[in-house]
């Protein structure tokens, strides 16, 4: 398997481990001709982001055992689908993301100057 690129063009590193993300669950955002969401997004999730994507009926909050899916809560760092941190951003609650660990694929929704914006350090 070919190692996966993030925004910056350095190998991609892991998002997050606990809790446990990525389409693949392998803890980084990688993607594949199954990911139809494209979770490609690196973030630090705030609970203004989780509001909104609650309120655009994707709840990230709410615990989903049989996915295997603990539920967010704010600074947990998370793979989210690259539409959604995009519509975040156009109305104004993208939370930070981590570069390191957002897959090129994203530059082809957002710019790099906009993730920037946005972001944080991976050791943070």
């Amino acid at each position: 398997m070919r190692t996966a690129s993030n925004v910056l063009g350095t190998p991609l590193i892991p998002c997050g481990f606990d809790p446990l993300t990525g389409f693949y669950r392998d803890g980084c955002c990688n993607t594949g001709g199954d990911d139809t969401g494209l979770h490609l997004v690196c973030s630090e999730v705030t609970e203004e982001f989780l509001q909104f994507s609650k309120a655009r009926g994707n709840d990230l909050v709410t615990p989903v055992p049989q996915w295997n899916f603990p539920g967010l809560k704010p600074g947990d760092r998370w793979c989210l689908c690259v539409v959604r941190w995009k519509e975040a951003l156009e109305h104004g609650v993208a939370p930070p993301v981590v570069l390191e660990a957002t897959h090129i694929s994203t530059l082809e929704f957002v710019t790099l100057d906009e993730l920037n914006e946005h972001s944080v350090s991976s050791s943070d």
